[in-house]
């Protein structure tokens, strides 16, 4: 195992080798930045607000007096976060891939946080993605007026070998450098904090595992940073003028091999020490399937993940420490420090959060038949006296360690043949055990809409031959009574999605039925009719319309 090293932390001086023409100071396209922002007149906009590190730089720039524009793909998504309606915040929507949107959403702004990167596609082209996206940044950021970008991407160095994901990052901040707004470039390796995609790929593989078969990669340096750092360093470049039009490498204080991280975490977790066995056989393409079986992430996920841990991520300087000299967290405590965020069911944001909410066009009422196919429902209810506070709170903690209040067998099962798959699973859980917001992350379902004490509407993102549905909604009757109804509904593609409903169809009556039945016995209440099949309710959907239509 390699031998843990401190970096320059103490000196603050640049390491030997770090970036030729990066030298500290001002170039010549940066002195209209020679003045630190004024809180007064400027207005900051932060691109992916909805991710795991914008969705925590957004409050950050809200505590420090920032007034804040967050911009994203869905509005809704972003006023249902806890900071969604702060004084001082403005919400716009667009997407990347439209530079018209983005140039509203920047007009006003002074600068922009840049905090989008794709790691998947439909197409498989993620890389195409990102140059297409940081193009139209650039350039929506110089018609909109806007004086500065700054830009996280990833860890790189000068290997021939560099994996496509972080080459992906590299060009980007490449691309954003070539248009002619000011661009600050913050480069991190692995982000540690409660929800991030590399303290839960640790979590999962050092929590299931007491002995890992694990490529040569486990071995390699890394440079690990705390969200709380990289969160000061981001915030911090506003009151640094001197940062604009620099690149930067931003890493904690000490570099760490992957198997010492494992190592780390179980002694904090209070688990005995792992055997991490190194061996030259498992290909990127075995060791992304295995994570996908014993972690939360996918697969389409978990492979450029381990294609980029191969490379050494480490600073090649240290130049941002003189600028925003700050104590940084160390591993150990930044591990403790989100095991606690976990414990205490209060993770700010995660990884799962990122990506576009598009409720499908035949979610939102309109014409009485949908026009582009069959959906096909199924409806159960059950009636309680009184209780209706009692009857959301079971179905708000719905999912994750709660389970499904019937046949958990059954939905670990399901949850199990999507991770076969390639999909999510069940094991993504949810962000708090009481808390749910729209865009989140439940199982393998998403969150679409929550109206306490209503409704609660989640989408599938399992891998199915169509789209689903699943809706709980309570009613509050005249007499006293509580309704509570759950409806699946489901639009089939082809022969393959009809087969497969009516080939699921008699477990609902199994499943649905027990679930409601049980989220009723739970309340201690007295159950007065049900549960029992309905006729589909109509829906009350409160939600924008999808992102693709016109």
């Amino acid at each position: 195992m390699s031998e843990r090293r401190a970096t320059q932390e103490t000196t603050g001086l640049p390491g030997p080798d770090f970036e030729a023409g990066a030298e500290p100071g001002l170039g010549p396209e940066t002195k209209q930045l020679a003045e630190p922002l004024s809180k007064e007149g400027a207005t900051i906009a932060v691109l992916g607000a909805t991710g795991y590190v914008g969705g925590r730089l957004v409050p950050a720039l809200l505590a420090k007096g920032w007034r804040v524009r967050a911009v994203g793909r869905s509005a809704t998504k972003l006023h249902c976060r806890s900071w969604g309606h702060h004084e001082h915040l403005e919400v716009a929507r667009a997407d990347v891939m439209d530079t018209d949107a983005l140039e509203r959403a920047f007009t006003g702004c002074t600068v922009v946080y840049y905090l989008v990167h794709s790691m998947t596609s439909k197409s498989g082209d993620y890389a195409d993605l990102d140059r297409r996206a940081a193009v139209n940044m650039a350039q929506a950021a110089e018609r909109a007026g806007v004086q500065r970008i700054i830009y996280l991407g990833g860890m790189t160095s000068e290997d021939p070998n560099l994996s496509e994901h972080l080459r992906s990052r590299a060009e980007v901040a490449d691309l954003l450098r070539e248009g002619a707004v000011p661009v600050t470039v913050l480069r991190a390796a692995i982000i540690l904090g409660s929800g991030s995609a590399s303290f839960e790929l640790i979590r999962y593989l050092v929590d299931r595992l007491p002995l890992m078969l694990t490529p040569k990669w486990v071995r390699t340096e890394s440079q690990p940073i705390s969200i709380r750092d990289v969160l000061g360093y981001l915030a911090g470049c506003l009151e640094h003028p001197e940062t604009a039009g620099q690149k930067y490498d931003i890493g904690g204080p000490f570099i760490e091999t992957y198997d010492n991280l494992f190592q780390i975490y179980a002694e904090e977790a209070g688990l005995r020490r792992r055997w991490i066995i190194p061996v030259p056989l498992l290909t990127p393409w075995l060791s992304s399937h295995w994570l996908g079986l014993v972690s939360p992430i996918p697969v389409s996920l978990a492979k450029p993940l381990i294609l980029g841990l191969r490379n050494r991520a480490v600073c090649h300087d240290y130049r941002i420490r003189e600028i925003m000299p700050r104590e940084l967290v160390d591993c150990r405590t930044a591990i403790r420090r989100a095991l606690q965020k976990v414990q205490q069911q209060v993770v700010d944001t995660s990884w799962t959060d990122a990506g576009p909410l598009n409720p499908p066009e035949w979610a939102v009422p309109g014409d009485a038949p949908y026009a582009g196919g069959m959906v096909l429902s199924d409806s159960y209810r059950v009636r309680l006296e009184g209780c209706p506070e009692q009857l959301w709170d079971r179905v708000a903690a719905i999912g994750g360690d709660t389970g499904w209040y019937y046949g958990n067998r059954l939905w670990r099962l399901r949850g199990w043949i999507d991770t076969l798959l390639g999909g999510v699973g069940l094991r993504r859980g949810r962000r708090a055990t009481k808390a749910l917001a729209v865009g989140d992350a439940l199982d393998f379902w998403r969150v679409l809409d929550v109206v306490p004490p209503e409704r609660l509407l989640l989408q599938a993102e399992m891998k199915l031959p169509g789209e689903a549905l699943l809706e709980f909604t309570m009613t509050q009757m005249g007499t006293g009574h509580s309704e509570l109804t759950v409806t699946a509904k489901f639009l089939p593609r082809g022969v393959a999605g009809v087969l497969y409903w009516w080939g699921v169809y008699p477990l609902h009556g199994l499943v649905f039925r027990g679930m409601i039945g049980n989220i009723a016995r739970n309340t201690g209440c007295t159950i007065l009719d049900g549960p029992s099949p309905v006729p589909p309710l109509a829906v009350k959907c409160r939600l924008e319309p999808p992102e693709n239509s016109s």
